[in-house]
């Protein structure tokens, strides 16, 4: 008699237990549904399993882009196409490229046609910046370039095959040839009077030759 009194002094409590019941049993249907979609996110993110192998990849990357900034700095700074951002995009993705393989347990043989593919690949790029006006042998410009984005994808990839000191050295190495050695070269020149062939000054390959 008390739950029949109850049930008609509250219309909505005989529907009311159903819903919820079906609330219930909906979420113990998605639950499983979750429960994939989160497994499949974790495993994607799998790639990297502890501290110290992130630590690894962040510090390879990290210094390919620093070295690739400080090359393109002097690139750009010197008023060349490719700049700060092409060093750096070329050094951290051919850091990227050998670092991925790596991380897939990939052998010594299959990851030298990675480089070779990587080098092949970064030829290319680097024509795009050579020009060359006329006829002219001597009148061709960004041959410099060219190389040191060349040698920017060598530092990248001796920073993603963990050679970090390796990569440091020739970054420095790279600098002094860019930086030191036209100076050198001309204060020589200065000393000499300057090559001449076929009576006309050879100029540097980054550099216009002068119109007669």
């Amino acid at each position: 008699m008390v739950a029949s009194a109850y049930n008609t002094a509250m219309p909505g409590a005989a529907t009311l237990a159903p819903t919820t019941t079906h609330a219930v049993q909906a979420d113990a249907a998605m639950a499983p549904s979750w429960n994939a979609v989160t497994e499949v996110i974790a495993e994607e993110f799998s790639d990297v399993p502890d501290l110290p192998q992130l630590v690894r990849i962040l510090v390879r990357l990290l210094l390919a882009a620093i070295l690739g900034f400080v090359l393109g700095f002097e690139r750009e700074h010197r008023g060349k196409a490719a700049g700060v951002r092409t060093h750096m995009l070329v050094a951290i993705g051919s850091a990227l490229f050998v670092l991925v393989p790596q991380q897939t347990g990939i052998v010594a043989a299959d990851m030298s046609r990675v480089i070779q593919g990587l080098v092949a690949g970064v030829g290319f790029l680097c024509a795009g910046t050579i020009l060359k006006h006329g006829r002219d042998e001597h009148d061709v410009q960004g041959l410099t370039t060219a190389a040191g984005l060349w040698m920017t994808a060598a530092i990248g990839m001796a920073c993603g095959l963990g050679r970090e000191t390796t990569a440091v050295l020739s970054a420095l190495l790279a600098l002094v040839v860019l930086s030191l050695v036209p100076r050198l070269v001309a204060g020589i020149e200065r000393l000499t009077g300057g090559p001449r062939e076929n009576g006309g000054v050879i100029v540097d390959a980054d550099r216009p030759a002068p119109k007669p």
